[in-house]
């Protein structure tokens, strides 16, 4: 017998044209993995869950195994783990004939129930926001993505072997209308079909650079923010291939432009008001709010893989190149870390300016509720000063590490780590990490040999 869920959302997929439905999970580096399957396999992936081989978490972003994980790897030779469809994603996908669509999630069968399965980053930020319903909280989010484009094909990519892609467009040209116009279709396209796919974009315009667009994502509770960032970067690369347009999110493919930012913007709810504003409060901040931001300031560095996940990362973090690199806050400042954006009840949040748009959104998102939550468990105050201007105040603040290894060893050693995302996450992620460390230690690049192939 079907759940009364479960047997309205069989009902809209039989109702649909077509024989298919489309299933995806996110692997360990937030990319969408799926498959399609008949709609009679789908009702049955309804009732008992779909097998999916847990290799997404066992190999990188270009599906090279891992050699120094535990929990999966090649040792234990890919068996299908169990995924369960979470119904309340269902959407239909505009740009893919109205296919049904539909999000999954690992679990582990033990003792006849479901145990969430501790690697799937859904899962890690499901584990954080049961502490915040505990703590009588509902963390609100929403995410916003700074993105090249490029007129690229994958094969004309390949064919360039990695070097000097074709912006869209030229120049610096922020919040330019007449650059959002040279793209018009594509542009529209963002906007709506993405509208249509259940990810409304709130606001939609360039940014400093060639060919550079920012989205910012219509707000929502923070496990439908996260599934719509996943789902927007997807989205957005296939939108863009029927254009002839690559778009990119690695945090800095550049050295001579700003690096793409992936915002948090972030405020708790108690279901009906926002618990974050008290117009009595220093800079209108409720307590709650000073706790939450001392959490983050105390908290958010031993969490840094999970916003600065690739070696790329860092070379986002270029002191005066807009991007933070210091643990700092100020009042509407967007040179902080976090950046405190004072309001009416409704509107007042907080932005966590740290992260690159080359997050996985579900772990960037736990990262960034959890380091919040401890400063309310722990009760934190918040003692810094904000800074001023353009990072008046933080001179003598440390800044961020510049290097993957370095975070990943701070985030294995991190009690706080463990204890708000599981022994087997911070083990298996660190492990991850520390392989992408390594395929880059071994790496030959563009920059060694125009550096020393002649005069050395």
């Amino acid at each position: 017998m079907h759940s009364p869920a479960a047997s309205d959302a069989l009902a809209a997929v039989r109702q649909s044209p077509g024989s298919r439905v489309k299933l995806a999970v996110s692997d360990i580096d937030g990319i969408l993995r799926g498959k399609y399957v008949h709609k009679e396999k789908f009702a049955s992936a309804v009732e008992g869950g779909f097998g999916f081989c847990d290799v997404v978490y066992g190999w990188d972003c270009h599906d090279q195994c891992y050699d120094n994980t535990t929990y999966t790897g090649w040792h234990k030779g890919f068996p299908d783990a169990l995924a369960r469809v979470d119904l309340a994603t269902h959407r239909r996908v505009p740009w893919d004939d109205n296919v049904d669509f539909f999000l999954g999630e690992f679990v582990v069968r033990k003792d006849g129930r479901d145990e969430p399965f501790p690697l799937d980053g859904r899962q890690v930020l499901k584990r954080v926001l049961a502490r915040a319903e505990k703590l009588g909280v509902m963390p609100m989010c929403g995410l916003e993505f700074e993105f090249f484009n490029f007129v690229e094909t994958p094969q004309t990519w390949s064919a360039k072997q990695g070097v000097d892609p074709t912006p869209l467009t030229p120049g610096m040209f922020g919040y330019s209308l007449l650059r959002a116009n040279h793209s018009r279709e594509y542009f529209k396209a963002i906007a709506e079909d993405m509208g249509a796919f259940g990810v409304p974009i709130e606001g939609l315009h360039t940014e400093t650079g060639p060919g550079v667009y920012e989205a910012a994502i219509l707000f929502s509770e923070a496990l439908e923010a996260a599934d719509r960032g996943v789902l927007f970067k997807s989205g957005v690369k296939e939108i863009a291939s029927r254009f002839g347009i690559m778009p990119s999110f690695m945090a800095k493919w550049s050295a001579q432009y700003p690096g793409c930012s992936g915002h948090c913007h972030q405020s708790l709810s108690d279901g009906k008001k926002n618990l974050f504003h008290d117009a009595k409060g220093r800079h209108g901040m409720s307590a709650l709010f000073e706790h939450y931001l001392a959490g983050q300031l105390s908290t958010l560095l031993e969490f840094a893989p999970m916003f600065w996940p690739t070696i790329n990362s860092y070379k986002r973090l270029v002191d005066g190149f807009w991007a933070p690199v210091k643990p700092t806050w100020g009042i509407d400042n967007r040179t902080a870390s976090f950046r405190v954006i004072p309001g009416s009840p409704k509107s007042t949040r907080l932005e966590t300016r740290c992260p690159g748009a080359d997050i996985n959104s579900y772990l960037a998102v736990a990262a960034c509720i959890a380091a919040g939550l401890d400063g309310i468990e722990r009760k934190l105050s918040l003692t810094t000063a904000p800074i001023e201007g353009t990072n008046r105040g933080a001179e003598d603040i440390p800044r961020a590490p510049r290097t993957l290894i370095e975070t990943t060893r701070v985030f294995r050693r991190s009690e706080r780590a463990r204890d708000w995302f599981g022994d087997d996450f911070v083990d298996h992620f660190a492990a991850t990490r520390e392989w992408e460390w390594r395929q880059w230690q071994d790496a030959v690049t563009d920059w060694e040999r125009k550096r020393y192939f002649e005069i050395i």
